[in-house]
């Protein structure tokens, strides 16, 4: 029987995808070989060493340290995708929020709870509302940083409200080029894409390279009363730099799911608590996503949605099944299959990718394989993990 820790809330319907009869799933879980999560940190946790998959129910695993599991062999998934819609629906609240006066107007509303003659309130506020107008995105540029699951939904969006939309995204995988819509224009650049938006939609993962991407230097480009739009990840921009930018004038107005101290009392900034994913369909898609991919890790070997390993998938045959990894040297494969010759076991099917410095096998083998098969693949320079699934 398979085992799977959880830690936070995670949905019911995700949970209930993992059959009593092969798995045990808990929060209090001794020795797992799996773990499903959410927003749990485990960068100080001390882990099993059964421990073979982690999976987080989301897109970002900031939360998680991926280079230190992957040295173990541990493959980490992620749900990219599963809350693209919940995340694309706010976006275009905030596209809103940020175009028209909407925020400052209801808040206006409620400072007049004073004036309780109808008529008297209803002249007021038609010689007020002129303060709280704003203009249409129909007809407006839209630019978007990313245009993976989220960002070609904004995408669509922003087309199908007569936007015209321009994208730039350096990593753009051949599979995201498909889903984008031909209407996209392509910038060549960060810096060309700022200069030429009326409002710009971030949509990139917290790594390295897009730490504090939108700085003073990206925003000195920008096109002069740009509304901002982060709802991807907080690292992403410099606070600091978008408080000089609106108080220059540069930037018109911030609409995020972060909120930043350095933000506090401005009227140019709304900031949510971090609730683009915080819905009950995005929760169930991103736990039903991760406890298939966990299964399908645990029970065949294949991957899919790893941020750490390359994507594998092959049929089962009949027999065992043996799956490892290693560091991504020349030899390896080839040692590895030298032990099963050694041993007399013949391979029926096999599949190898590498993504990076790490190597992924799957082999489907005719003969019974006893442990000391296993130990000799162990054994094996350069081999990280072995597993045998019946």
């Amino acid at each position: 029987m398979y085992k799977v820790k959880t830690y936070n809330q995670i949905s019911v319907k995700g949970l209930d995808r993992f059959s009593r009869e092969k798995y045990e799933v808990g929060s209090d879980i001794g020795h797992p070989d799996a773990i499903l999560l959410r927003s749990q940190k485990l960068h100080t946790e001390v882990l099993a060493d059964s421990v073979l998959a982690v999976a987080r129910a989301g897109a970002g695993v900031n939360n998680v340290p991926v280079e230190d599991y992957s040295k173990k062999g541990i493959v980490v998934f992620n749900t990219p995708g599963a809350n693209a819609n919940a995340v694309k629906e706010l976006v275009l609240a905030a596209l809103l929020l940020g175009s028209r006066g909407i925020k400052a107007g209801i808040d206006h509303v409620k400072t007049l709870h004073d004036v309780t003659d109808a008529a008297e309130l209803h002249k007021l506020l038609e010689a007020q509302k002129k303060q709280f107008a704003g203009s249409e995105l129909m007809g407006k540029t839209l630019g978007i940083v990313g245009l993976g699951a989220i960002g070609s939904l904004v995408a669509d969006i922003a087309l199908a409200l007569g936007m015209k939309v321009v994208g730039f995204d350096p990593a753009l995988s051949i599979e995201a080029a498909w889903r984008l819509s031909s209407d996209v224009q392509r910038a060549e650049n960060l810096q060309s894409l700022l200069s030429r938006c009326d409002y710009v939609s971030l949509h990139v993962p917290a790594i390295a390279p897009t730490h504090h991407l939108i700085n003073d230097d990206a925003l000195a480009q920008a096109k002069k009363g740009l509304t901002l739009v982060n709802f991807a990840r907080e690292t992403i921009v410099d606070p600091d730099a978008i408080v000089r930018a609106l108080d220059s004038g540069r930037l018109k107005g911030y609409v995020c799911d972060f909120p930043e101290p350095a933000f506090y009392g401005r009227d140019d900034v709304i900031a949510m608590p971090h609730i683009g994913a915080s819905t009950a369909e995005a929760e169930e898609n991103c736990a039903i996503m991760a406890a298939d991919q966990i299964m399908d890790y645990l029970e065949n070997g294949n991957i899919k949605n790893s941020v750490n390993f390359p994507a594998v998938s092959m049929a089962r045959c009949e027999g065992q099944r043996i799956i490892f990894s290693n560091e991504n040297v020349p030899k390896v494969l080839g040692n590895v299959l030298s032990v099963l010759a050694d041993h007399d076991v013949n391979v029926i099917d096999m599949v190898n990718r590498s993504r990076g410095d790490l190597a992924y096998n799957i082999l489907d083998v005719e003969q019974q394989v006893n442990s000391s098969v296993i130990d000799a693949i162990a054994e094996v320079a350069h081999v990280i993990s072995v597993r045998l699934i019946d």
